[in-house]
């Protein structure tokens, strides 16, 4: 059931957002050659601690997971899509690396990712980075009041297959309010047209995932959350979360 938002609460759920940025922002300051993912995590609860927030992810278990997760941040690096557990790996040059964090403030949840390079990027991981932006904004683009889900679905989709990427079967976005997966889903490929009316109060996490060997496939890890790709290419992951407003969209999770 979908749970359309008052302006005063997309209002504390920008709170919530500004949170998952200054995360997402003191990561990505704090990764270099040398430091551990587990690094960065302590780095992500420190953001968390000092804005009196929560996290979403810490304790999450869906009925995939055969364990709860047990960090804030999801730190993904190279041929692992999405869900990688932050552990005592210690970055690389060259590593293209996605973090995905949350966080829940005053009761509402926030939920962003970004994907960056550590040290001398591949040209390659540039182009696989640039392209899950690009697709984002066309998906962030594509919420509009009028539109379907499958707009967004489609927008993000084509950006994707046009530059040749594969798009993990079965993930997606999502809804984002109380809590950090509401419905509705919102799919990476779709049609044009087809899905749930967008309508001002709708907050949605958009978020495609790319898979630098064009294939769709994807294994799972030994822990149970990481999302490896099948083929060993690179993987990045972008998301925002996004108010559905009469004035446009609204991203909740910028700076």
């Amino acid at each position: 059931m979908v749970q359309l938002k008052t302006d005063t609460s997309i209002e504390a759920m920008r709170a919530a957002g500004r949170v998952v940025a200054q995360i997402l922002t003191a990561a990505r300051e704090a990764a270099a050659v040398g430091v551990s993912l587990r690094e960065l995590d302590e780095v992500a609860r420190g953001v968390l601690r000092e804005a009196g927030a929560g996290s979403p992810f810490l304790g999450y278990r869906p009925h995939f997971a055969p364990v709860p997760f047990p960090a804030v941040i999801c730190a993904s690096v190279n041929d692992a899509i999405v869900h990688g557990i932050p552990t005592d790996y210690r970055l690389r040059d060259g590593d293209l690396v996605s973090i995905d964090a949350g966080a829940k403030l005053d009761g509402w949840a926030g939920d962003s990712a970004i994907s960056f390079t550590v040290g001398r990027a591949r040209p390659a991981d540039i182009r696989l980075v640039d392209t899950a932006y690009k697709a984002l904004d066309a998906g962030i683009a594509a919420a509009t009041v009028g539109n379907r889900i499958g707009d967004i679905a489609h927008a993000i989709g084509t950006v994707c297959r046009a530059a040749g990427y594969g798009i993990p079967e079965g993930f997606g976005g999502h809804g984002v309010g109380r809590e950090m997966h509401e419905d509705p889903g919102v799919p990476n490929e779709g049609r044009p047209g087809r899905g749930m009316p967008l309508r001002h109060g709708m907050v949605l996490a958009i978020e495609p995932m790319l898979i630098g060997g064009g294939v769709d496939t994807y294994r799972t890890d030994r822990d149970g959350w990481t999302l490896r790709t099948t083929d060993g290419s690179r993987a990045a992951h972008a998301e925002h979360t996004v108010a559905i407003t009469d004035d446009g969209p609204r991203i909740l999770t910028a700076l």
